[in-house]
């Protein structure tokens, strides 16, 4: 077989075993995969908003999904690592997979796309742009386009910090595609830097005395945060109350008239 055709076909059960853990650990709030061959087996890294999912009880997630991936896609000694995502905001998967689940449920799609707007930005990036196509409001199909911020569209520099993903939902109206991209501020490379300034960042800190160092306060059980959503659906079930607040264009126009 040849090199063109092992690339094809490296891409396809790629795409095939995204579409199966984007299934598979919704719940885990999955982002990605990162697969890397070596000469003891195939290493796996999964980013996910909640490894303890995908570990499972005892580490039997990993086993189930260890014997899947070797059985149904063909890798060898899988190796399965997971890698928790520290802001599941920037991400434009989980983003675009809490959305498919907010529209699945009867929310307004301009209430859902607004809220996520806003939850995106929030959590610090760059910039944002929503699309979202289908049939909308009635029979015919449209599609809206939604941004905020500043998001580069073409050159080196929207490849670098420009990430995107789309994901499709079925609803009553029909089948809704949703397409997600996020500017990350902490990608950005700038086109000129002074060498004094990069002289500065380079220059290693020292640490200050032992009797100068904060003391670290430790939490205690009452202070810990037992409401936290685990899993996504308990996540987009709160956000589903504050989404009624969100106030739309056509409110907006209402309230003018």
């Amino acid at each position: 077989m040849s090199s063109v055709k092992n690339v094809i076909q490296d891409s396809y059960k790629l795409m095939l075993l995204k579409d199966y853990l984007r299934v598979a650990i919704k719940e885990a709030g999955f982002s990605g995969v990162d697969i890397q061959k070596t000469p003891t087996g195939t290493r796996v890294g999964l980013h996910v908003t909640r490894p303890g999912i995908v570990i499972g009880r005892k580490g039997s997630g990993i086993r189930d999904l260890t014997k899947v991936l070797e059985k149904d896609f063909g890798l060898k000694s899988p190796q399965i690592s997971v890698i928790e995502i520290p802001r599941p905001e920037l991400e434009p998967s989980v983003m675009c997979n809490r959305m498919s689940q907010h529209l699945a449920r009867g929310t307004a799609f301009r209430r859902a796309v607004m809220w996520t707007l806003q939850t995106i930005m929030e959590a610090g990036a760059m910039g944002v742009q929503i699309t979202i196509s289908g049939k909308l409001r009635g029979e015919r199909s449209s599609f809206e386009k939604h941004s905020k911020g500043i998001l580069p569209r073409a050159g080196y520099q929207a490849g670098v910090i420009v990430s995107e993903d789309i994901v499709h939902v079925e609803t009553k109206m029909g089948l809704i595609g949703i397409r997600i991209r996020i500017a990350r501020k902490e990608m950005f490379v700038p086109e000129f830097e002074m060498k004094a300034r990069k002289e500065v960042v380079t220059k290693k800190i020292a640490e200050p005395p032992l009797d100068e160092k904060e003391e670290v306060e430790v939490l205690d059980e009452s202070q810990i945060d037992h409401g936290k959503p685990r899993t996504e659906s308990e996540a987009v079930e709160i956000e589903e109350k504050l989404i009624e607040t969100v106030e739309t264009f056509e409110e907006v126009e209402e309230e003018l008239k």
